[in-house]
């Protein structure tokens, strides 16, 4: 979700039913939907035992007996399907279900899905190495997204993208592809610059949740 532009679909038909983009859509919303469920302090446990902790999976930190539910390596895909909050949730899935379609309609599905839960790994891979010894967990889909995002960016970057638009004005525009994508790298960098520099909110929940690492 960029700031003041939310894009509504593209201009791309797809020729398979994408059955796996709607079965990771429909997946990561029942683990949210779950998350909430356990309240506000279930949530963070939740987060805890299924999100991917750097310092966990390199064996420099262990989780309270209560809290390690599965093995540590397994975090790596769990983390995938959690979610922070409702927004965190929303951008994720509205980015993979206009672009997903097209990249899984390209690839076919057992490659797109192997390629989508790649892209998430790889991104794992990139959050543990500056800072393995980290106690904050790691959790969405957004660096598996990232993945899917780039892919239609090469197979379709003239591609156009209804926009709803409101900032001085509220409207809808089309946007080629390249501009829509681009923004949303820029935004996905920005967002982690403020909670690296400790956003009021997210970063005292960072703090707590990682408190429960010992």
């Amino acid at each position: 979700l960029g700031d003041g532009m939310i894009p509504l679909n593209d201009d791309n038909p797809a020729q398979r039913r994408p059955i796996v983009t709607v079965a990771l859509i429909v997946a990561c919303c029942a683990v949210f939907l779950l998350e909430v469920a356990q309240g506000d302090d279930g949530m963070q446990r939740l987060i805890v035992s299924y999100g991917l902790i750097p310092a966990v999976l390199t064996g420099d930190a262990l989780l309270p007996s209560d809290l390690a539910r599965i093995p540590s390596a397994l975090t790596l895909l769990t983390a995938m399907f959690l979610h922070g909050g409702w927004l965190h949730l929303a951008g994720n899935m509205l980015y993979l279900w206009i672009f997903g379609n097209n990249t899984e309609d390209r690839l076919g599905h057992l490659a797109f899905l192997a390629f989508y839960l790649g892209c998430g790994l790889a991104a794992a891979g990139l959050y543990i190495l500056p800072e393995p010894g980290s106690r904050v967990p790691m959790v969405g889909a957004s660096g598996a997204i990232s993945g899917v995002l780039g892919a239609y960016l090469v197979l379709h970057p003239k591609a156009n993208i209804r926009v709803f638009v409101f900032m001085i004005f509220i409207t809808t525009i089309n946007l080629p592809a390249f501009v829509v994508l681009g923004g949303w790298f820029v935004m996905q960098l920005l967002s982690s610059a403020q909670v690296n520099a400790g956003a009021a909110g997210v970063a005292s929940c960072r703090v707590g949740i990682a408190s429960m690492v010992r």
